[in-house]
């Protein structure tokens, strides 16, 4: 893995926590409520390829990716196997570094050394360090993702190499995938415990950090996660920062509701309820900041099958309900009929869908994230984002005409349309408030209408 470091547009300021002001989104120090969006890619953190051993991943061209996308979160992956089919495929993917010494002298299934579940590789935590460092000098936050259920799940082999299997470890721990993450096995759960603390002891000083417990655990693994984001912040207590923990959906067999009843401070939902496509996520109410992640609501041939119209749908339309996205990008990956990128390249396909995110972000920058809250009767259309009386951002999904309520606004409104199919702007006369206005968009396709008291 290459890693350089670069400064930042803004510097960060402060870990994030929930915004006192509005729960939808985290705060820095500085109070300015954030908005987050991004994409990330399995191989972002550990190297993963169909050579063993595979090719390093460039992690500073990955950061230039999402810095000219506009994009500023992405999910650092982690995997369980050292080597398992990738997506249910015939083709091998192999995978490193982890989190252990490989001491042996027996050799494990995959006919390498056994691990050491009591001896760090320190190789491991001074790359995650490093990434994490790279990416908050380019102004992007990262969610460490500390465990993988899908594979452990799905993709076991017997010669997978799984360290948690009793012919592939040094302890005599014997172990399951499933029951890895369920708490049935103390032995395996103080080895997850010491890891954790490693994690929390190598980043707790950085501020773009947040953590997410694993990817895609099933139903099975509820009590196990509410243990471990209790565990983490437990870790952090005595510490100088706390970061955010999230729980993101449980594949197979979850439930949206065991997210929202557990203890994290954010959550990635299920596709139900309008999260997915066709989208029309509900209005967040701040119980937890939701962060829409398309790698659990929005497969990507759910991607393919909304076409860029619904893509740049899905994207808006989560803004404007006070929603955090992600996209659960393939970038450089082949993977046949989902992602085809060429000369080191990436695939043309979502290069629209990506364009939608950041831009996204950058009409939330120009809302007080602190003061602007989701409404659906605002606007005509349902979808309206509002400092009520100061600033509206409204979403219109066919283009056309839309009626704002203004009865809040005292003054003047500058008004300035955005093309999400282009990418223009064009600004209107100005309007007068206190009372309902109409607005017809200039544009052929959806459009974006900003409101902005003078």
């Amino acid at each position: 893995m290459t890693v350089d470091s670069r400064s930042a547009s803004r510097p960060m300021l402060g870990p994030l926590r929930v915004c006192p002001e509005n729960p939808r989104y985290f705060a820095d120090a500085s109070g300015r409520a954030v908005y987050l969006t991004g994409s990330h890619n399995w191989s972002n953190f550990k190297d993963m390829g169909t050579t063993d051993p595979p090719a390093p991943f460039d992690f500073a061209a990955y950061l230039d990716f999402l810095v000219a996308h506009n994009h500023n979160f992405f999910r650092l992956w982690a995997q369980e196997l050292p080597h398992s089919p990738q997506g249910r495929a015939e083709t091998v993917w192999y995978r490193a570094p982890f989190q252990w010494v490989r001491t042996g002298p027996e050799a494990a299934s995959d006919g390498k050394p056994r691990f050491d579940l009591t001896c760090f590789d320190q190789r491991y935590f001074d790359r995650m360090r490093c990434c994490v460092a790279a990416a908050r000098d380019r102004g992007s936050y990262v969610s460490i993702m500390l465990f993988d259920g899908y594979g452990p799940q799905f993709d076991r082999r017997p010669d997978d190499g799984f360290p948690y299997d009793g012919q592939n470890n040094v302890n005599g721990i014997a172990c399951g995938g499933t029951e890895s993450q369920s708490l049935v096995n103390r032995a395996v759960t103080a080895v997850q415990e010491a890891y954790v603390r490693k994690v929390v002891d190598t980043v707790n000083d950085l501020d773009n950090v947040l953590y997410e417990i694993a990817n895609e655990a099933g139903e099975y693994s509820t009590a196990w996660q509410y243990h471990m984001i209790r565990f983490v912040k437990e870790c952090e207590a005595a510490k100088p920062a706390q970061h955010p923990v999230g729980m993101t959906f449980q594949y197979e067999g979850g439930t949206d509701q065991a997210l929202w009843d557990s203890p994290a401070d954010w959550i990635s939902p299920s596709g139900s309820g309008g999260y997915g496509h066709p989208s029309d996520p509900p209005v967040a109410d701040g119980r937890k900041v939701v962060v829409n992640d398309t790698d659990h609501s929005l497969y990507y041939t759910g991607l393919l099958e909304a076409g860029r119209a619904g893509q740049r749908a899905w994207a808006w339309k989560n803004l404007l309900r006070g929603n955090c996205t992600l996209f659960m990008d393939p970038y450089l990956l082949p993977w046949a009929g989902r992602n085809d990128p060429r000369d080191g390249k990436v695939d043309p396909q979502w290069e629209p869908f990506r364009r939608a995110l950041g831009d996204t972000r950058t009409y939330a920058q120009k809302l007080d994230l602190k003061r602007a809250l989701p409404s659906t009767e605002i606007s005509s259309t349902g979808y309206c984002l509002a400092e009520a009386g100061r600033s509206y951002l409204v979403y219109l999904p066919e283009g056309g005409a839309v009626s704002i309520g203004l009865s809040a606004a005292r003054g003047g409104l500058r008004v300035e349309w955005f093309d999400p199919a282009t990418g223009q702007t064009q600004s209107a006369a100005p309007v007068r408030g206190r009372a309902k206005r109409d607005f017809v968009s200039p544009f052929a396709e959806d459009a974006v209408l900003f409101l902005s008291a003078d």
